[in-house]
């Protein structure tokens, strides 16, 4: 290491060293450990542009160790992004640019939002699987417009997490040659060292997952974590992963290689031994010598110059192909085409009837006619829930253009890998598994959410009406768990138009992950001659039936296949000569967003005798119904039985509606 690099690798150090401190907060270990690794790798092979974050073609980078952001605030500011010194001085702070984990939309240059460790490194899988997808649908022999590579530093902690287990799994089968990943081999945990309970050879597991595999014995050799990721590089077939043997709070006299590194500031007396150690230049903090600060900078002029000559690219490409030209360019801003929706089928009234996850299948299949960009698949449960784009090969090594792809037994990395897809860009990814089984993407749903990304999750099998499974696969409280995700909006469609209708309100929507809940059980498909127009659904709850008077006495409030019983009861009061509203309401997220005088149109406040009825559990459904209304739902584990029983026994039928009903109009 010459005097400029470790002068450049040390700034890195002390400025992440010094924002921690001032924050007092933070984790300055990583980034004083992993600085030599990020140097190397951002200044010789990262294809980037600081003046342009968004260049379809960068490399993307990922610190899967979000607990480091210093790490790559400190590279950001450093590399000439609209990051400033002042920005970093207010780390961890209210409304800072600088938050304690990597913000994507937050931050310029963050390509993904990281912290709950192994999400990241999932993430960089969907963005390779992304990057490969649309250079095999784009990229023409003498015009390669889609080029780059994923690479990330994902730590021990990413290792131990079961999510990457699963997605490195999955990248290993589909040969994804173009995801390169830096190991912060550092042996440290928060409780100690990593031998404490991490001691299974994780370059073996590695290598039996497909992986290319490189160790570099001193995280300081610069020359050796050069050749090691210019070998990765021309590794094409596989995803590589360099194991680095770095120190954690490398430079810190009393601190290198002690868990208290981790997660706490070095504190005022360690920091200035930590400058003695590394002879750095000054004892003042934020200190960047000019050196180190030019050298860094020239990654502003070199990003101008890759976007230049790909943009020369780009417009040759264009003049060859025109129309693919123009479809990418609509791709990569989230647009659809026009005619999107022209093929979706209006399903007759049927009083027999088709389960929606039925109906999805075929809408799904309407819309991918049209929609090329439409990727994804299932936890190895396409046939139940619909989820295969008809006529269309799978994803898999050697064959990119593929639109469905085989997740495997994996939620959890489904659900991220769909994450890095979205965050690519250019590809709009579903996935398919059974509701009960969104247990196991949750985390994943949640950074979808907070990321505002645009994913559909199609979960079927929504409630005790899949039968005989019985509870273990039965969903009960499901609904109200994912109801509870801020921006993650629920859709439970009644039949085979709503499901249509849902698809729709889907495609179009741009803030944030949309979860469509489907039955396996038959549901009538409703005669709209005479219901309310399905169009109703994108508001999030219509009124399906009006009371003959408009004045009803009651309001029934029905989900999914639930609003089958909901009207089987109104029949049943109406007989009794009570006045009934039946609400369809498959999305609660899309009512609230309503304005106040539809939401009284729906549920006029002088009608007090309000019932929801969904076979789930009753959480939240109280902020509908109010003080004096009531709930027909199942607050308890189901049980293995043919589902029409299960309901009976259950008592979510229209006689115990219609029961509840009076019991709520005797004691207004």
């Amino acid at each position: 290491m010459n005097k400029l690099d470790e002068l450049c690798v040390n700034t890195i150090r002390m400025l992440s060293v010094d924002s921690i401190e001032k924050a007092k907060s933070g984790h300055p270990g990583m980034p004083m450990g992993s600085a030599s690794m990020a140097y190397v790798l951002w200044t010789l092979f990262l294809r980037h542009n600081p003046g342009n974050p968004d260049w379809p073609d960068r490399d993307r980078f990922v610190l899967s160790a979000g607990h480091g952001s210093m790490l790559l605030y400190s590279l950001l500011h450093l590399s000439g992004y609209d990051l400033s010194l002042d920005d970093l001085k207010n780390f961890r702070q209210w409304e800072s640019r600088t938050p304690g984990h990597p913000e994507f939309k937050h931050t310029p240059g963050v390509e993904t939002t990281t912290g709950p460790l192994g999400q990241g490194f999932a993430n960089g899988v969907g963005m390779a699987i992304a990057e490969r997808f649309l250079a095999a649908r784009f990229n023409r022999q003498g015009h390669e417009i889609i080029n780059h590579y994923v690479y990330g530093i994902v730590s021990d902690g990413d290792l131990m997490e079961g999510v990457s287990h699963e997605s490195a799994s999955l990248a290993g089968h589909l040969g994804l040659g173009n995801l390169i990943y830096l190991y912060d081999d550092n042996h440290i945990s928060i409780e100690g060292s990593t031998d404490l309970a991490f001691s299974e050879n994780r370059l073996d597991r590695f290598r039996a997952y497909g992986w290319h595999v490189k160790e570099v014995e001193d995280g300081n050799d610069l020359a050796a974590i050069e050749k090691a990721i210019i070998e990765s590089q021309q590794e094409t077939d596989r995803p590589s992963l360099i194991a680095v043997r770095t120190h954690l709070g490398y430079g810190s006299p009393n601190k290198q290689d002690r868990a208290s590194a981790h997660g706490e500031p070095l504190g005022a007396e360690e920091i200035d031994l930590t400058r003695k150690n590394l002879k750095w230049p000054s004892d003042q903090p934020f200190f960047i010598p000019d050196e180190a600060r030019d050298y860094f900078m020239r990654a502003i002029l070199k990003g101008k110059e890759l976007e230049a000559k790909w943009q020369d690219s780009f417009n040759a490409y264009k003049h060859a192909f025109p129309e693919e030209a123009e479809e990418y360019s609509r791709l990569l801003k989230g647009e659809l085409p026009d005619g999107w929706d022209s093929d979706i089928p209006v399903f007759p009234a049927d009083t027999k009837g088709v389960a929606t996850r039925g109906a999805s299948g075929t809408i799904l299949n309407a819309i991918a006619a049209h929609v090329s960009n439409l990727l994804g698949g299932s936890a190895d449960l396409a046939p139940s829930n619909k989820t295969e784009i008809k006529g269309q090969e799978f994803f898999q090594s050697g064959v990119n253009d593929g639109r469905n792809l085989h997740f495997g037994v994996r939620e959890h990395g489904m659900g991220s890998i769909m994450n890095g897809m979205s965050l690519h860009g250019g590809v709009i990814p579903y996935g398919g598994t059974f509701l009960v089984f969104s247990d196991y993407m949750r985390p994943a749903i949640r950074m979808a959410a907070l990321m505002g990304l645009k994913i559909i999750y199609i979960f079927t099998h929504d409630s005790i009406g899949l039968g005989e499974d019985g509870p273990t696969h039965q969903p009960v409280e499901h609904l109200a768990a994912l109801r509870s995700i801020p921006n993650l909006t629920v859709i439970r469609p009644c039949d085979a138009n709503e499901t249509a209708e849902a698809w729709k309100t889907a495609l179009r929507f741009q803030d944030g992950p949309v979860a469509l809940a489907l039955t396996r059980q038959n549901v009538p498909v409703l005669d709209r001659t005479i219901f309310s127009p399905v169009a109703g659904l994108s508001k999030g709850a219509y009124i399906l039936k009006e009371s003959p008077d408009k004045k009803p006495d009651v309001i029934l409030i029905g989900t999914g296949s639930e609003v089958h019983i909901a009207i089987d009861a109104c029949q049943r009061l109406e007989e009794k000569g009570i006045g009934v509203q039946v609400v369809s309401m498959p999305s609660w997220e899309l009512f609230d967003t309503q304005p106040d005088a539809y939401k009284k149109q729906v549920f006029p406040p002088e009608v007090h005798v309000r019932i929801a009825v969904e076979a789930g559990v009753s959480q939240g459904w109280h902020r509908y119904v109010g003080e004096r209304g009531g709930t027909v739902c199942l607050d308890r584990f189901g049980a293995s039985a043919p589902y029409n029983v299960l309901y009976e026994k259950f008592g979510i039928t229209a006689a115990k509606i219609v029961e509840r009903a009076f019991a709520l109009l005797g004691s207004k």
